[in-house]
């Protein structure tokens, strides 16, 4: 269960309209290792976690839910005032004729979200480490869409989330060393 708190994670500010950065930034939004797929790929591992580590799945889950809300702002608030002939120049032509303005959960290269960007193995130490992958990837992303951009705005939430990578990567680290000493005592394997 979860309790909706109505404000954002972190504060998130743009200071000008700019379509071709969302174009970008929609990838860490439908993208194969964007914060939907990472949602929804740690709330489904903790079904087959050790017990010791079920919680941290839980939390990491729910704070890309977070993340995704947040990218959802970024996107919003770069083409919000953009005309049809911005959003066309930006490469977002087809989205527009398909979406307008709306969010629509696919890569930046139009590519539409799919489930088989989720990975779920059922062995613990293999799902963790696909996560710490996923961690890694979605931190050079951020780190690319940081270097992308001038507008000191809107670096600020993209370094937010970058950090917020690297702790979910160290979390889930720390949760193969659990699960590793927990099968060399019972010698599980």
């Amino acid at each position: 269960m979860w309790v909706y708190e109505k404000k954002l994670q972190y504060p998130v500010r743009v200071s000008k309209c700019d379509p071709r950065m969302a174009k970008f930034l929609i990838e860490q939004y439908g993208g194969a290792d964007g914060e939907l797929a990472a949602a929804l790929r740690y709330l489904n591992q903790r079904y087959t976690i050790p017990d010791k580590v079920i919680g941290l799945l839980n939390d990491i889950g729910t704070e890309e839910f977070a993340h995704l809300e947040m990218i959802a702002t970024m996107v919003f608030k770069l083409t919000k005032d953009a005309t049809v002939s911005e959003m066309e120049a930006a490469g977002l032509g087809a989205h527009y004729v398909n979406h307008d303005h709306a969010l629509y959960y696919e890569n930046a290269g139009g590519v539409p979200w799919t489930a088989a960007y989720i990975q779920a193995k059922g062995d613990p130490i293999a799902d963790l480490y696909e996560d710490i992958a996923a961690e890694e990837k979605a931190r050079a992303t951020y780190q690319w869409l940081i270097d992308m951009t001038d507008d000191v705005d809107l670096q600020d939430g993209l370094k937010f989330l970058r950090e917020r990578e690297i702790i979910h990567a160290i979390r889930f680290r720390e949760a193969v060393e659990i699960i590793k000493d927990d099968r060399a005592t019972k010698k599980v394997f």
